[in-house]
């Protein structure tokens, strides 16, 4: 309780960034079949361009992530939101699939670049021990994003047509733009000052931290640096175990307006409320997870892992029955977020020498979930499996996400107990 009263307001702001780039991401899921029948495209060729921007992400983070790293945080956020803003205007007007498919990737690699340097200017601004709290405020404009933001655009889309929703996010990011250059501290605030990150919970650094840490002249170390920080086993299970459940969730939720208009027979006009209600699901998620990752993210794991998996598995043979759709929607939203933003936050803990790269990475694997979930969601359905498909394959990643956990910590329990073993024979000689 006390990080949260803690948490500088300038995080809240970096999450309202997040909601007007998180639209963007998300809202393709409720445009697909509009995108598809103007620019004269198939189902699954409009989808990709939803695997597009996962792509664009995963490339962009790490490699943003580097660039960034000699630049102050202030003006690389902002470099990287009037990126992103200019091409949604390019996206707004053009006739040509190519090109919209280009101006996704651009987008992408300025998404990743803004997220990464936002995560480790949230951290160094939040106290040391709320890293949790921090990541599901960011996270949290993402959910904002599903609750008003991609049913809106989906609104648009229906009364304007799709190209609306270009303009809407192209708009929504000029506060962004203001908000960033008024909150985020410039490089002179901070020469002096003691990163956040280093003051103990409950520490009044941390509540000033908002006023002075969340810049330095770079935004962060050496690459080489931090490249180093990076090469820790435990790391790279949480990074692939990110990938898998973020996959599930993009799997899923890229065809879920075919879902439910063809599988459970709701009209087109119930989508933005579907999108909405899974946005809800993904704030609350978020939002309990910030409250216990920091402090039990295991149990939060595997519990929120085991009802994930089994919620995918419900969902696909139930799809057809309204009530159970709905219900389901909500619930898979939530525990796909609350386990996904503890994943994340726990790569942060597990590479406090690497804070930006550390961030640009998570970024990188969640995305890679994203590029290969839709993908395989439109290889089921292009195999003619249904629009159920895409359900069990999300169900077949998480299971695959929780093996790769069991594995890791049978592992880590063999390697502790030959410690053991070889300390207690070293005692006996």
């Amino acid at each position: 309780m006390v990080a949260e009263f803690l948490m500088p307001f300038a995080v809240y702001l970096l999450g309202l960034a997040v909601f007007a780039q998180g639209t963007s991401e998300f809202m393709l899921a409720g445009l697909v079949p509009g995108i598809a029948g103007d620019l004269g495209v198939s189902i699954p060729a409009a989808g990709l361009l939803t695997s597009a921007f996962a792509v664009g992400m995963v490339v962009g983070a790490p490699l943003m992530a580097v660039l960034s790293l000699r630049l102050s945080r202030r003006f690389a956020l902002l470099a990287f939101l009037c990126v992103f803003l200019v091409v949604h205007v390019v996206g707004a007007v053009t006739t040509s699939y190519e090109v919209l498919l280009v101006t996704r990737v651009v987008a992408a690699l300025a998404n990743a670049g803004f997220l990464a340097v936002a995560l480790a200017t949230a951290i160094a601004l939040a106290p040391r021990d709320a890293k949790a709290r921090a990541t599901s405020v960011l996270l949290g404009g993402v959910t904002v994003a599903c609750v008003a933001g991609v049913p809106g655009g989906a609104l648009l889309g229906e009364l304007w047509g799709w190209r609306s929703a270009f303009w809407a996010v192209a708009l929504a990011l000029v506060p962004a733009v203001v908000a960033v250059l008024k909150s985020v501290p410039g490089p002179s605030s901070a020469e002096n000052a003691a990163p956040a990150g280093d003051a103990p919970a409950g520490d009044t650094a941390g509540d000033t931290a908002g006023d002075t840490a969340g810049d330095t002249a770079p935004a962060g170390g050496t690459a080489r640096g931090e490249l180093r920080a990076l090469r820790r086993p435990r790391l790279l299970v949480l990074l692939l175990l990110g990938a898998l459940v973020n996959g599930a969730t993009f799997c899923t939720f890229t065809y879920l307006a075919p879902l439910l208009t063809e599988v459970t027979g709701l009209g087109s006009g119930w989508m933005p409320g579907m999108l909405a209600l899974f946005g809800l699901g993904s704030f609350a998620g978020v939002t309990i997870s910030g409250r216990i990752a920091d402090a039990r993210p295991v149990p939060l794991l595997v519990i929120g892992g085991l009802a994930l998996a089994g919620g995918w598995a419900v969902l696909a043979p139930a799809a057809g029955a309204p009530a159970a759709a709905v219900v389901l929607v909500f619930v898979q939203g939530m525990l796909s977020f609350a386990v996904g933003s503890t994943l994340i936050s726990q790569v942060l803990y597990a590479a406090t020498g690497a804070p930006t790269l550390a961030g640009g990475f998570a970024t990188a694997a969640v995305n890679v979930g994203a590029a290969l979930g839709p993908w395989l969601g439109g290889v089921a359905i292009g195999a003619g499996l249904g629009f159920r498909s895409p359900v069990w394959v999300s169900a077949a990643l998480v299971g695959v996400a929780l093996a790769v956990a069991g594995v890791a910590y049978l592992v880590v329990a063999r390697r502790a107990g030959n410690r053991v073993e070889a300390g207690l024979r070293a005692g006996a000689q």
